[in-house]
């Protein structure tokens, strides 16, 4: 049988469309040194606290001779600020790193450009962004944390339950969840543990009557200054705070990965990409999980006690919609701060 002309345009067209979607892939994973030498320079907002990043960064302008300009905020400050930017029309990042849940925001403003990491192509499948435009390169398991000097092993909470316990009314610190998105995101992933009841035990949480911060970063200070005794934040603080600081480890820890993503407008196109897959190789791998955090690589884990045991028993969250968590922090509102 001869095909007939339509059938030949249409093949045509087939393989036509499928060469331009493969080179877009090629095209989005092209990696030019020389290029990202010329621009010379990179900003880059993130949430990881600066002398956690700094080996990163000297590494990395050591290598490219490419420096690297670095603002951190908690996750909702961050994108808050690249979104607010995008939509006046002036972005003022190359670069981008939060949390997934909240990167997801930035994501769905189409300003994030699409690219693919070489040095991320052995990480898990499942943390791969389908659409190519988010780089997973470590995640943060949320633990829950205590004051070695203030809380005897044999009182520490074995599980979520636990932590209703009266005799920890007002001894608990952790972010404000109507402010803080991370933490909204973690409460309502709690119906990975409590299923249907998940809203009650935030309602139960509540009647604790918290300390209530900003982000999960001022948690485990308020822990060493004997503010709290246990707090809700990132497990990775015990070695990047000082203090008579640890952790204990239910049966799951709920966490999320933190992702890269490139500007849509980045000024640095070709120095960005380098950054994102600088911080997906090896040798930074390790550097990440030498200060304490949990790299995305597989088999590095950071020095921290039980760190294998949080891997293993590692949940990772799912993101509500932006309607979603604009009404998860007003009924966070009215559950945390009207007690």
């Amino acid at each position: 049988m001869i095909p007939s002309i339509a059938m030949k345009s249409k093949l045509v067209l087939s393989i036509s469309l499928m060469l331009f979607s493969f080179s877009n892939e090629i095209l989005a994973q092209t990696l030019d040194q020389e290029a990202a030498t010329k621009e010379g320079r990179i900003v880059v907002y993130g949430t990881t606290i600066p002398n956690v990043m700094a080996p990163i960064h000297n590494g990395f302008e050591k290598k490219y001779r490419v420096k690297v300009d670095y603002w951190r905020a908690s996750a909702t400050a961050v994108v808050d600020r690249a979104i607010t930017e995008w939509r006046a029309g002036k972005p003022g990042f190359d670069v981008l790193f939060a949390i997934n849940g909240t990167i997801a925001l930035l994501k769905r403003e189409n300003a994030l450009a699409k690219f693919t990491a070489p040095a991320a192509a052995k990480f898990p499948a499942h943390l791969k962004d389908k659409d190519g435009v988010l780089t997973a390169f470590r995640h943060t398991p949320v633990s829950i944390l205590y004051n070695t000097e203030l809380v005897k092993p044999a009182d520490l909470p074995k599980n979520f339950d636990d932590l209703l316990n009266p005799k920890w009314q007002g001894k608990i610190a952790m972010p404000d969840p109507s402010r803080h998105t991370s933490t909204a995101q973690f409460l309502w992933n709690m119906q990975k543990v409590k299923g249907e009841k998940w809203m009650d035990y935030a309602r139960a949480l509540a009647k604790q009557k918290p300390f209530l911060l900003e982000s999960f970063a001022p948690v485990p200070t308020a822990l060493v200054k004997g503010e709290a005794q246990l707090g809700i934040t990132y497990a990775q603080y015990i070695t990047q705070v000082k203090g008579p600081l640890s952790h204990v480890v239910f049966d799951k820890v709920l966490t999320d990965s933190t992702d890269l993503a490139l500007s849509a407008k980045a000024a640095a196109p070709n120095a960005a990409k380098l950054y994102i897959d600088y911080l997906c190789t090896a040798d930074a791998q390790k550097i990440i999980a030498d200060s304490g955090d949990f790299p995305i690589a597989p088999g590095i884990y950071p020095n921290l006690k039980d760190a294998e045991r949080v891997v293993a028993h590692a949940v990772f969250m799912e993101n509500p919609s932006d309607e979603q968590f604009t009404k998860l922090k007003e009924d966070f509102r009215k559950i945390f701060l009207t007690q």
